[in-house]
């Protein structure tokens, strides 16, 4: 078997094998998106304590068959490569999902799914798994009774949860496909005594890879995390990862556990390359600026105007520039580290004088996802 882990980066970013557009960037040429985060609606069938998207409601817009066909067709046209339906709402209880995943496929787009994973179905999952990257089941605890009380559903989710996992690995076994199947563990210090059985219930079930990220927080600290208390969990995560095996890996994103909420740099370079966009539709640099307080950053909308001319207006480029600028402070407005996070690192450490370099060796999966 391959070495699985060699080629899957979860606590890093992919931007070194983009110089292309960094290149780009440093030349102060437009450039479209790597990757785009987004979702297909805001609802959701759940209500996670841990939610962030909670924090981040804006005007509700529908987005339809035609409005994310026009979408992917313009991303694909612009040069994005990569496509997420992760961000701010269930996606797969949008009427579009299904359609989405298979046209964006078809038009060349590397195409990924976060979700948690109830509303799935076996004739669902036969039908987007061949055209996905990766699929990530949103899964933070490993017992019903606490994975209700978490997540914000019923005791019986947890078995319907648990079947579809299982169907995934099936499926994928039984049709030879490349998909990654992962979950996720969003961890808040006070669900530690979750952190063992989910971990030996991945074991079970045999995704690809669990993965024990942070939880982020607003600037205004509305979840309430103690970033501080992450330290006491630091022998029970290793003892997570010594559960991995040659085709299992527990993964703990310890970059951002260990970080204590906090940021090395003050001005946002990640967000031209790596979007976020609302199941509202709205067009914003990223998830923690939804919200319609931070109405300055948003761009526009793809229910009302096509993506290609938002991402060619003065405005798309306006607000990323701004980011970039004296005038932006990421660590005093903003949440706790973002999913441009590691990417900004990286461009920060650059701008300062380090070399940016393509990494040595083959290229790792889901290239498109930086």
């Amino acid at each position: 078997m391959e070495d699985f882990t060699e080629k899957l980066i979860l606590d890093d970013t992919k931007i070194g094998w983009h110089l292309d557009r960094v290149e780009k960037w440093k030349r102060g040429e437009k450039f479209a998106p790597i990757t785009i985060d987004m979702a297909l609606t805001r609802a959701c069938n759940y209500s996670c304590g841990y939610c962030y998207a909670m924090l981040q409601e804006n005007d509700r817009h529908n987005i339809d068959q035609k409005v994310i066909y026009d979408f992917l067709e313009d991303c694909a046209d612009i040069g994005v490569k990569g496509i997420s339906f992760v961000s701010d709402g269930e996606n797969t209880i949008s009427p579009v999902f299904v359609d989405a995943v298979i046209r964006g496929k078809e038009l060349g787009l590397s195409m990924a799914v976060g979700t948690n994973g109830y509303a799935l179905t076996t004739s669902k999952l036969e039908m987007i798994l061949p055209h996905l990257d990766y699929i990530r089941i949103n899964i933070s605890a490993g017992e019903p009774k606490r994975y209700a009380e978490i997540m914000g559903t019923r005791e019986k989710a947890f078995d319907r949860v648990c079947k579809n996992i299982r169907e995934m690995v099936r499926i994928k076994k039984e049709n030879n496909l490349k998909v990654t199947i992962g979950m996720q563990m969003v961890l808040m210090p006070q669900d530690k005594d979750q952190i063992m059985p989910l971990a030996e219930l991945g074991k079970e079930l045999r995704p690809d890879y669990l993965v024990i990220k942070h939880c982020s927080d607003d600037e205004d600290g509305s979840l309430g995390i103690d970033y501080d208390k992450y330290e006491d969990l630091y022998d029970t995560l290793h003892e997570a990862e010594a559960l991995s095996d040659d085709e299992y890996s527990v993964v703990v994103k310890w970059s951002k556990i260990r970080a204590n909420g906090k940021r090395s740099y003050q001005k946002c370079y990640g967000a031209p390359f790596m979007l976020q966009m609302s199941g509202s539709g709205l067009v914003a640099p990223c998830g923690m600026l939804f919200n319609e307080k931070y109405k300055k950053f948003h761009i526009g909308n793809i229910v009302e105007t096509r993506f290609k001319d938002i991402y060619n207006s003065d405005r798309y480029w306006d607000v990323m520039n701004y980011l970039s600028s004296p005038e932006f402070n990421a660590q005093k407005m903003c949440g706790s580290l973002c999913l441009q996070h590691k990417v900004n690192e990286q461009l920060d450490a650059h701008v300062k004088g380090s070399p940016l370099l393509q990494p040595e060796g083959n290229k790792p999966i889901h290239i498109n996802f930086i």
